[in-house]
Formats: structure tokens, C-alpha cells, sequence
């Protein structure tokens, strides 16, 4: 058994201490190796998804208000693989942190930057679509570059705010067998015995939670929720598309959405209410970083294929697919024989320009 000198720092009474400790490297277990595979490989093809999904809105499409959330969205997407790397390591080591405490910090401040910022720039495009449907003569006038810049860079800073926390609280820390971990210490102490310390520790902890899944989870998952039931009653009630696809655009969009940061709540509440057993958490724990992945590369792809034939998707280029599906559906009544066979209104028919788009994202 191969052994391994890791130095850490811990703080206790004011002063910081130099711990020098000894981790027994175990054995890479097949499920953590697969974990590791599955993770690296989601992080090969998400940068190279992602890195064409931005060239193309950077460089070959004209800025609009939709080609201007889906680069921000797309951007968060880069922002959150950052940690993808030092997770595989992480997984692979049995949960043993090798990069200190710097890039521990590091790390989970920019997860939680893109999960943020990530979160509500899907919330706000839901609204806009909300709002494209129900007030389209309301939306040609006031959506406009500049408003939409604006509340861009709102999204990016409040995401920041609710993300410094973590550059605090994040720390490394020595447990059992010398394995070092990336926790959170909620008290900003090193003593982690003492009951009037683990009380606050609690409490922070807490707030901190309800305050995550409420602006991170509930509200805008409820919003989302809320924006798609309206848009599918309105669509279906005026017949506006010719085909399902947009209706299939709306269904996977909650559903990626809960799919990918349902286990996120869940292994951090099972952390605060310790509930369950240990191998449980292992459990979640290993789903919250497959699920995170899955939210990385797969989301954007999903969007492309969703609604599309995959014999016609197989003949169009990345380049031509990409255009469309940032672009948008075009909204035509259903019994309105001058829309093409994909619902696209003729030029000379279009009372809105943008404003008549239902985005594909």
C-alpha cells in the first residue's frame, strides 16, 4: 500500500497550526474509477459542445435579445466545468482532496456561481418566453438589447453575492484515516467538539440552505413551472404552431431542470439533517456529480434534438442547426395556410419581428 505525506492547514484559537499527516492510499474502487471515466469524458465533450455553441452565437449570429441569454447561458455552462476536473480527481481519490485549501475554496465558489447564475437566466428566459406568447405587441416594444444587458449583468452580480459565501466557509479538513475533505465550516472554527460551536455551525448552516433552495431551486423552479403551464394553455388554446415541437421544448425544459439540481438539494439536505445512513450520502453524493455533468454538456444538446427528427438532424450542419435552435420558432396560427411546414410565417406576413419567436431554449 502506496503512502502518501499531505500537509494541512488548520485554525484553532486565532493561530494557524502546520498538521503533518500521512493518508493511506486505498484502492481506486471500480465505482469510483467509473465516476471518474463518466465525469472527464462529460467534461471532453461539454467544452467542445459548449466552445462551438458560443462560437457560433459570438461570431456568426447577429445579437438579439435571445442570442444574448443563450451566451450567457452557454457562458455559465463554461463557467461550471471549471470544477469538473479536480471533482473526477476528487471521486477517484475515494473523496480525498489532494489541491488545498486555495483551490477548495476556488472550486466550489465558481460551482456556485454558474449553478446561480446558470438558474436564473433560465428562470428569465422563461418569463420572456411567458411574455412573447401572452403580450407579444407589449414585448416587440420594451425587449429590447439594452434592458436585456442590463438585467445581464443583475443576474451576474446578485449570482456573485450569493456565491462569496463559499470563498468564507470553504476549508479543508483532516478526517478519519488522514483522509482530508472540502467541507464547509459554517462557524469559522476550528473546534469542531464543542457544542456551542456545532450549535452555530447548525444555524448558519441552515440559513444558508433555506436561502439556496428557495432562490436556487423552489421559486424558480415554480416560476418555470408556472410560465410553461400558461405557454402550453396559450398555444394549444390559439392553435399558434403547426407542429410539437415547441410544446416538447417546454416538457424538457422542466424536466432537465429537475432532473439535474433535484439531487443537489437532497445530498446538502441530507448533510444538515443528517438523515440516513452514510451510504446514502455516498450514494447522492455520487448522482449529484452525474447529474451535474448531465446539466453541463447534455442540456444543450437536448435542446436541438428535442422536437427534431434525427434523420433530419443527422442531414443539417452543426453550424445550420446551431442558428436554428438559438433563433427560434416562429408563431403562426395553426389554420394559417401561408406557414411553411415547420410553422415559420412568410416574410411579408410577420407583424413582429422578434416578438413573434417562441425561443428554442
Amino acid at each position: 500500500m502506496e503512502k502518501a505525506n499531505m500537509t494541512v492547514l488548520s485554525e484553532k484559537n486565532d493561530s494557524t497550526t502546520i498538521i503533518s499527516t500521512t493518508h493511506s492510499l486505498v484502492a481506486i474502487s471500480p465505482l469510483n474509477l467509473a465516476v471518474a471515466i463518466f465525469i472527464l469524458v462529460s467534461f471532453l465533450v461539454g467544452t467542445l459542445i459548449n466552445g462551438l455553441c458560443l462560437w457560433v452565437l459570438g461570431m456568426k449570429m447577429k445579437r438579439t435579445v435571445n442570442t444574448l441569454w443563450f451566451l450567457h447561458l452557454i457562458l455559465t455552462y463554461v463557467v461550471s466545468s471549471s470544477y469538473i476536473p479536480f471533482l473526477a480527481v476528487y471521486s477517484l481519490l475515494g473523496f480525498h482532496w489532494v489541491f488545498g485549501i486555495v483551490m477548495c475554496k476556488a472550486v466550489n465558489f465558481f460551482g456556485s456561481l454558474g449553478m446561480f447564475t446558470t438558474i436564473f437566466l433560465l428562470t428569465i428566459v422563461s418569463l420572456d418566453r411567458y411574455f412573447l406568447i401572452h403580450h407579444p405587441v407589449w414585448s416587440q416594444y420594451n425587449r429590447t438589447i439594452s434592458r436585456a444587458q442590463r438585467m445581464i449583468v443583475v443576474v451576474w452580480l446578485t449570482s456573485f453575492i450569493l456565491s462569496v459565501p463559499y470563498l468564507a466557509f470553504r476549508e479543508t479538513r483532516v478526517v478519519e484515516k488522514s483522509r482530508i475533505e472540502c467541507v464547509n465550516n459554517y462557524a469559522l472554527s476550528g473546534d469542531w467538539e464543542d457544542p456551542g460551536i456545532e450549535a452555530l455551525r447548525d444555524h448558519v448552516h441552515l440559513t444558508l440552505f433555506l436561502v439556496r433552495f428557495l432562490l436556487a431551486f423552489l421559486i424558480p423552479f415554480c416560476i418555470i413551472m408556472a410560465c410553461y403551464c400558461g405557454m402550453g394553455r396559450e398555444i394549444k388554446k390559439k392553435k399558434l404552431v403547426r407542429n410539437r415541437k415547441p410544446v416538447s421544448v417546454l416538457v424538457a425544459s422542466v424536466a432537465s431542470f429537475f432532473v439535474c439540481w433535484l439531487p443537489y438539494h437532497l445530498y446538502y439536505a441530507s448533510l444538515l439533517f443528517k438523515v440516513g445512513p452514510d451510504r446514502l450520502r455516498l450514494t447522492l453524493r455520487v448522482i449529484l456529480f452525474i447529474t451535474m455533468c448531465f446539466n453541463f454538456w447534455v442540456t444543450p444538446v437536448l435542446y436541438l434534438f428535442v422536437g427534431e427528427r434525427f434523420q433530419q438532424v443527422c442531414k443539417t450542419s452543426i453550424l445550420a442547426l446551431l442558428k436554428k435552435a438559438f433563433v427560434g420558432i416562429s408563431i403562426a396560427p395553426e389554420d394559417d395556410g401561408s406557414a411553411d411546414d415547420e410553422g415559420h410565417l412568410n416574410n411579408n406576413q410577420s407583424n413582429l419581428e422578434e416578438g413573434n419567436h417562441l425561443p428554442s431554449l
